[in-house]
Parts: structure tokens; sequence; C-alpha cells
């Protein structure tokens, strides 16, 4: 059948502040393919530059994307009848192209939409049937003191209880003012933060002390990724609640997943899944969390509004009791139509007169 691939550069509203850096465009690959009955599926490959483990550059991404997808393009259809998920065939496929995540993410949500015949509704569950919402967080970018104060005021104002704060490229001191400003102003609010492993071993124990004493329900990898023991020294000992995230990154065959958890033993995990093996990776992360007693939550990696659909419909299928961090449909200037609605800190599913 006819499909096509094309890049679709994403521009944020407002430039997007972490301890990594600052982003003010993001790209995805989006790919369409034509039904039988006329009708058009379609699917996105979204990085991250400097995050996501596969790109390099876009004309080596874009190269082994198209590798991928005449290896794929005989079997997508037949696949598709199936529950892919258990496909052996299919499984072999994600072993050989398991350090490209992106790659299975776009495929499976492609599969997921043919399976789909073309709607938006991609698991059947209370929430796309509109029986409930789901938390989510609302999220602070970093950017100056008065830019984060604002944007945290505008969350609770909204009917937020969670909110995340980028926190680690400003001076600490300052960071913390802020934080406890904002407990002092909100004392019920659940308030997490995420570091992208701006701190060092260090200077990470003091942060958590400083955490636990405003009640912050957890931080995001304190320190950078790849510092095994000193990672699982913080865990065992924080007062806080430690939650991976980069640490996830590249950690893609069960064996080394196993080894990863029982060396930290995390008090959480953030799932990504663009960036940590697709669906069936994050499946398999919340498989190996849940029998160690390790918590989890789902976010977005920056996709646009196809691939969150997806992610938000998957993680419908759980029974999900903490937010999720799905509230960044709304960080574009140029995004697709959405079926997802944001209302007192919970997104919805929406469809024809439901929508704005």
């Amino acid at each position: 059948m006819p499909d096509k691939i094309f890049l679709h550069e994403l521009h944020f509203k407002k430039p997007a502040g972490t301890s990594r850096g600052i982003l003010h465009t993001k790209p995805s690959w989006i790919f369409s393919y034509e039904l039988p009955n006329g009708l058009i599926a379609q699917t996105e490959f979204p990085i991250i530059p400097g995050l996501s483990p596969e790109f390099i550059d876009r004309t080596q991404y874009e190269s082994k994307l198209n590798s991928f997808l005449n290896e794929v393009r005989p079997m997508i259809l037949s696949w598709s009848a199936t529950d892919f998920f258990t496909n052996a065939s299919f499984l072999d496929l994600i072993a050989k192209w398991r350090d490209y995540p992106s790659f299975i993410f776009g495929l499976e949500v492609l599969m997921l939409a043919i399976k789909a015949k073309g709607s938006n509704i991609l698991f059947d569950t209370p929430f796309t049937r509109q029986e409930n919402t789901i938390p989510i967080n609302g999220l602070v970018w970093m950017g100056t003191l008065a830019e984060m104060r604002s944007q945290a005021l505008e969350k609770i104002a909204a009917g937020f209880q969670t909110v995340k704060l980028k926190i680690g490229a400003l001076d600490w001191p300052e960071e913390l003012r802020l934080l406890q400003e904002l407990r002092a102003n909100a004392p019920h609010l659940t308030i997490r933060v995420d570091a992208n492993g701006a701190f060092s071993a260090a200077q990470a124990p003091e942060v958590l002390d400083q955490l636990a004493s405003l009640n912050v329900h957890s931080i995001e990898q304190p320190i950078a990724a790849g510092q095994l023991d000193a990672m699982r020294q913080l865990c065992a000992h924080t007062p806080v609640s430690i939650a991976l995230d980069e640490e996830l990154i590249g950690v893609n065959a069960r064996a080394q997943k196993c080894t990863l958890l029982d060396a930290i033993r995390p008090q959480y995990i953030i799932l990504k899944p663009s960036l940590h093996g697709g669906l069936s990776g994050v499946r398999e992360w919340i498989q190996l969390a849940e029998d160690r007693g390790i918590g989890w939550w789902l976010t977005s990696a920056l996709e646009s509004a196809i691939g969150l659909s997806a992610i938000v419909q998957f993680g419908a299928c759980y029974d999900l009791q903490l937010p999720q961090g799905f509230g960044t449909g709304a960080l574009y200037t140029n995004n697709f139509e959405s079926c997802l609605a944001i209302e007192e800190g919970h997104i919805r599913w929406v469809t024809g007169s439901d929508k704005d």
C-alpha cells in the first residue's frame, strides 16, 4: 500500500529549559500508511537530540529509519492482524532493533492504528469510552526564578494537585528558596522535581535532605546516569523517593533491566515508550518493577499529539494511581489535532462536539 514519511519540526510556544539545555524545536518523523478502506493510519518516530540513543544526526537517523521501514513493510499488515505483542517474528524484529527505541515505538503505534482501521481509539478502555480521566502533573520548565514561580502558580490555579519542577540549571540555593516559597503557599500540593542528573554524587545527599524537609514527593535522576554505586547508595539511604529516568536509556535487554533494578533498587522508575523500548519495552519494565515492589509512572518524551495519544491510551490500560506525565500536548505551536484535553489537573478523551 502507498505510504509516505516526512520530517515534522515541532516548535515550542516558549523555550523549554532543562539542566541539559533549552529546546526551541523538536523533530519527529511522521509516517502515513493508506489502509485498504482508504483511511490513513499515522504514526511518528520521535527523538530528542542529545538524549535519544539512536540519534547522531538527521542524515544518519533517516538512513537507518529507511532501512528499518524497508525491512518491516512486507510484514506490517500480517502483524497488524495478530496480537503482535506476542508474535514470534515481531519479537525477533524487536530484539534486532532494540537499540532503536523510537523505531519500535513508531511501528507499534502504526500497527495499533491499522488494527483500529484508522480510528483514533487504539485501546478500548474506560478512558477512551469517556468513563474516567487520568490525573497528571503540571510541568514547570526551567527558566528564570520569576518565570518558574509564575508557571507554578498558573498550574495551581488551573487545578493541578501535583506539580513537577525542572531543577539543577540555576543556582541551587535560589531554586531551593523557590521550592520553600511554593510549599509555604501550597501546603497540600504534591511537589515533584526533576534534576536530569544535574547534581554531583557528593552534593546529592544534602539536596535530598533539603527536599525531604519540604515534603517533596520525589526527585528524578538526581545524579547523572552511569554512576551505579553512587546511585545505589543514594537510593538506599535517601529521605525522599528517587525515580530513575535517564538511567534506563539504553538498557533494553530483559537481563540488563533486571540487573539494573536489582543493583540500584530505586523507589520509582519513569517510563517513556519512545526512549525505553517502545510500548512492549515499557510493558516489560512495568512487570519487572512491580515484581520488585518498585513504583512507576509514565510520561511523554515530547512527542507530537500522535505519539502522546498512543502513550496515554496505553497507560489507561493500567490502574494508574499516581499522576502521570501526560501534560505536554499544548507545548507546540504546530501540533496535530488531538483527542486529549486537560481540565483541573486531569487528562480526558474528547471527540466530536466535546472538542474545543
